[in-house]
């Protein structure tokens, strides 16, 4: 059994040998820093004189392909004097004088003023024969006051109503109205019956808000369902006149 004298004596000489590998850790751990630093510089610049397998440098990659400035022969500049002829002289060229020419003066023609007036259009009626309903009687021409009290001279048109061959009214037959009124092109559909001024089976149309002259360029006809023509064409006149701005025209079956 060893004494407490043999442990000290192994315990004071142990220190010289763990010097020993401190001091070679710590050199171990140097040469390590050294060479990853080298290996650094070397990644960062290949071409420093501590990389044993340096690349070529691009300076003497061109040079091996492009000659140097110095081994260049620059060019020879010949400079040749051009000397004039003694009796050479200048010539001056005189450029031709522009003068301005005024245009002709234009006269515009003479507008001749056109005076508008209504054309005068002319109807052919084309009668058929053995229609349905005729007028009955004559158009007559009476002052609108009868069925419209107080229209004076604001007003005109033509109304009346159909009678079937009794003489008893046709109520919800289709009359229309067409033809021109001065200018202006008229076309209008209305139903007997619809104008109880004039009797159960009238019927009217609006002309114009005042009276207007014309000579057979409006008409009235009877139709049916299908919108066939149950009568002829009636034409009549207007007249410029207070007292004959009502237009009458009633149709009579008499087949």
């Amino acid at each position: 059994m060893e004494t407490d004298e043999g442990f000290e004596d192994k315990r004071n000489s142990a220190p010289d040998g763990g010097l020993f590998w401190n001091v070679l850790t710590i050199l171990v751990l140097l040469g390590t820093g050294v060479m990853i630093a080298v290996f650094l510089l070397i990644y960062a610049n290949p071409y420093i004189p501590l990389n044993p397998y340096p690349p070529n440098s691009p300076l003497a990659q061109v040079q091996a392909i492009i000659p140097t400035l110095a081994d260049t022969t620059p060019p020879t500049i010949t400079i040749t004097n051009t000397v004039f002829p003694p009796t050479w002289t200048p010539t001056l060229t005189v450029l031709p004088t522009i003068t301005s020419t005024r245009r002709p003066t234009s006269v515009l023609p003479t507008r001749t003023p056109i005076n508008l007036t209504p054309a005068t259009v002319t109807f052919t009626p084309t009668d058929r024969p053995n229609m349905p309903f005729v007028i009955l009687g004559t158009t007559v021409a009476v002052a609108s006051t009868i069925t419209h009290p107080g229209s004076d001279c604001k007003w005109m048109g033509v109304g009346g109503q159909a009678l079937d061959m009794q003489a008893a009214p046709i109520v919800g037959t289709t009359i229309e109205l067409g033809g021109w009124l001065g200018y202006d092109s008229v076309d209008m559909l209305s139903l007997t019956g619809t104008a109880l001024q004039y009797g159960t089976a009238g019927y009217e149309f609006t002309l114009s808000d005042h009276p207007v002259a014309s000579q057979e360029t409006l008409w009235v006809q009877l139709l049916d369902q299908a919108l066939l023509p149950l009568s002829n064409r009636v034409f009549f006149n207007t007249y410029e006149d207070c007292q004959k701005n009502l237009i009458l025209i009633t149709f009579k079956q008499v087949r």
